[in-house]
């Protein structure tokens, strides 16, 4: 894992990511690709390697919940943090109401944003290194297939379609999609049941 100390492969990987470029990441859950969360260029290539429906928003993640913070508002917030104090890092997306700060082209002109914290360290290493510590993410496949959970599925899939795909050094996706919660007027919806059972 010397990648994510050598100062050459960091720029690098700054660089690509600020141009518009493309990564592929292991997570707690399956894998996934992402970009920069402001740049429309790379959410709009995310849309078209996967094929994906455009009114299907992507989300955010990253290694620590106050690098998510200022792209949520909440009327909720005692039961967001109990939320990300018992579930994050973990296979839990919560989706809230969105700030000013988080573009439109990432919520298919929603509201809402989802938001996670995966537990798994080389995703956590990958967002320690690059600018922001917060990517617009999906899950690694072309929609419809199933999602991606090694490296080799995702190489095999999309290999030529992205930027850099980050080996998982032997920590390996579980291969169960998070589950997600919308939280408003201290309520909790489950919108998809998945790793973690509320």
């Amino acid at each position: 894992m010397q990648i994510f100390e050598d100062k050459n492969f960091i720029n690098n990987i700054n660089n690509t990511l600020k141009k518009g470029g493309i990564i592929a990441f292991v997570t707690d859950t399956v894998w996934g690709i992402g970009c920069l969360p402001n740049n429309e260029k790379a959410v709009k290539k995310i849309y078209q390697i996967k094929h994906r429906e455009i009114k299907k928003p992507l989300i955010l993640m990253s290694n620590k919940f106050n690098y998510l913070k200022k792209y949520i508002e909440n009327n909720s917030q005692e039961m967001m943090n109990n939320l990300v104090k018992k579930y994050f890092p973990g296979a839990l997306t919560i989706v809230s109401k969105k700030s000013n700060l988080t573009p439109v082209f990432l919520t298919s002109n929603m509201s809402t944003i989802g938001i996670r914290v995966p537990d798994n360290i080389i995703f956590q290493k990958i967002c320690n290194i690059i600018d922001g510590h917060v990517l617009a993410t999906t899950s690694a496949n072309i929609s419809g297939n199933p999602s991606g959970k090694s490296f080799q599925d995702v190489n095999n899939e999309l290999g030529d379609k992205v930027d850099y795909i980050f080996e998982d050094y032997g920590f390996k996706a579980k291969g169960l999609e998070s589950t997600v919660i919308k939280i408003e007027n201290n309520k909790i919806d489950i919108l998809r049941q998945g790793a973690i059972f509320l």
